[in-house]
Parts: structure tokens; sequence; C-alpha cells
């Protein structure tokens, strides 16, 4: 009897001490995770809620709280009537093409330094260069490659014969597609490193395989490479239609969303609305339909990824 009391004491006291051990855990963990919770809270979680409730209203943020009128969906309603958020919009969707055009690239570069080029780590510096330079500095030496007149890209074509080369940046038809090849040129970088990184997980008996079975390079490609890497290819999928939504520095510093708003994107135009308009609600309600399509485009490839993803 004393004992099972003396066994059921020390169970008890093992206990306590358990419950006191996973006290102290829990607290060091919540002071490790504390700052950046705060951060995230302050920074993050309370100003989205704040600007989902001023997307109802009609307010600017230099005048007092006291003047918000709340005017129900009246900005979502205004939205999809507003011709520059529509060509915004249509402009966004059309810089999604960036993404894939970039993988295809980063990835047949990846696969041609991994396997046919020495000095690799030299050419993955060279590459990554563009994807950590200043966005200004690059937007000013593109200014200057694609000069109507006297830019290096215009005076090559006019070598090759053509009369009339494209104006480019200055051209409804053509500035946008010279920022699509700004866009690619500089994301080329990232997505190749990643890219690497994969290849170079991928174990190598699975090549010897594939060559003692007579396999050539198209199918060692599409058999081992491209299946090998769909991760790390919906990685770069997902983050970089996000990336496209949020472009705003490559178009405020080139073209502000001249000619005739052909560069507008959403972000420079809720920048504008926001800043230069003072229209602090209606540039909430872009906010959120910005952030309600990149939703649906992460969903649609979240439910993609189980078709064509190989884990």
């Amino acid at each position: 009897m004393n004992k099972t009391l003396a066994e059921t004491g020390k169970q008890a006291q093992a206990a306590a001490v358990r419950r006191k051990r996973r006290r102290g855990d829990d607290l060091s963990g919540y002071l490790f995770i504390g700052p950046m919770l705060l951060g995230l809270t302050v920074l993050t979680i309370i100003p989205t809620i704040i600007s989902l409730i001023l997307s109802f209203t009609d307010w600017s943020f230099i005048a007092g709280l006291d003047k918000i009128k709340f005017t129900g969906i009246k900005n979502y309603s205004l939205l999809f009537h507003d011709r520059v958020f529509l060509l915004s919009l249509k402009n966004n969707l059309v810089l999604l093409l960036v993404v894939p055009i970039q993988l295809i690239i980063s990835l047949v570069l990846a696969v041609v330094i991994d396997k046919l080029v020495y000095f690799k780590s030299f050419f993955k510096v060279i590459f990554f260069m563009p994807y950590i330079s200043s966005i200004v500095a690059v937007a000013i030496v593109f200014q200057l490659l694609f000069h109507p007149s006297y830019g290096p890209v215009n005076q090559f074509l006019k070598a090759l014969g053509v009369k009339n080369p494209p104006i480019w940046l200055a051209d409804v038809h053509y500035a946008l597609p010279s920022v699509m090849i700004i866009m690619v040129w500089v994301g080329i970088g990232f997505s190749l490193i990643v890219y690497m990184a994969a290849l170079q997980s991928i174990p190598k008996d699975l090549y010897e395989s594939a060559d003692i079975d007579g396999a050539g390079t198209w199918t060692r490609f599409t058999k081992i490479t491209f299946p090998l890497v769909s991760p790390t290819t919906f990685f770069l999928l997902v983050t970089g239609f996000i990336s496209t939504f949020k472009s705003f520095d490559i178009i405020k510093v080139l073209t502000e969303g001249r000619p005739a708003y052909s560069t507008s994107v959403i972000t420079y135009y809720l920048y504008t609305t926001a800043f230069e308009n003072l229209k602090t609600g209606y540039a909430s309600s872009m906010a959120w339909v910005l952030f309600g399509f990149v939703m649906l485009i992460t969903l649609f490839q979240l439910y993609g990824q189980k078709k064509w993803v190989n884990y």
C-alpha cells in the first residue's frame, strides 16, 4: 500500500515537472515568435482589415476620420466601369505571359550550364546580377537601349535594313512588350539559380540507366529532368504570377503607365489614385480586387498541381 502511494506520488511529481517544463517551452516559443508576430499584426493584419473597411467608404487619408463616408459597394461597381482600371487589369493579365517565358528560358539555361559548361558558379553570378541590380539602373539602361533614334537596338535594326524600326517605350503597341522583355531579363537569374539547385538534387543513376537503355537527350529531358523539377516549376510559377501582379517599381521608373496607359498596371493605378488623386477608399477597393485575382490564380494553380507535379 505504501509502495503504491509512493509510486503514485512520484508519477504526480513527474507529471508536474513535465507540465512546468512544457509551460517553459511554450513561453520560450512565444518569446521567440513574439517580435515577428507583433510586426505581422501591426504592419500587415491590422492594415489589411482597415483597407477592407475603407474600400466601402468615400474618404481621403488627408481628411479627418470624421470625414469617412460609407458608400457600400459603390467603389467596386465603379471599378468595372473605370476604363483605366480595366486597361490596367488587362495589362496585368498580359504580363502573366512573362512567367512561362522566363521559366522556359531559365530551365534551358540551367540544363545547359549544369551539363555542358565549366565554371558553373561564374555563370550563376553573371545571370543573377540583373536580379539583384537596382531597378532604377536597369530602367535607365533600357531607356538608352530602346531610344528611338540613337539606341543600339534600333541602330542594329537599321543596319539589318529595317527602315522604320519601332519606337519601343514611346509606342502604344510596343511599350508593354518592351516592359515584358525587361522583366524576363531581370527575372531569369532567380529562376536559373533555383532550377540549378533542383537539377543537382536529381539522382545521377537515373541518367545512367537512361543512357544504358539508349535514351536520347530529349527523352532524358522529358522523362526524367522535367518531371523531377516539376515541384520547383510549380513554386516558381506561383511566386512568379504573384510577383507580376505586384509589378510597380519597373512601371514607375520606366514609363509611369505611358503612353496612353498602355503600360499601366493595377498597382501603379492604385498608387496614383491613393497618393496623387487622394481617393483612399477607391484605391482600397482596387487593392482587394487585385487580392481576389491573385487568390483565384493561386487556387487554380493549387488545383492544377495535382495533375502535373511529381513529388
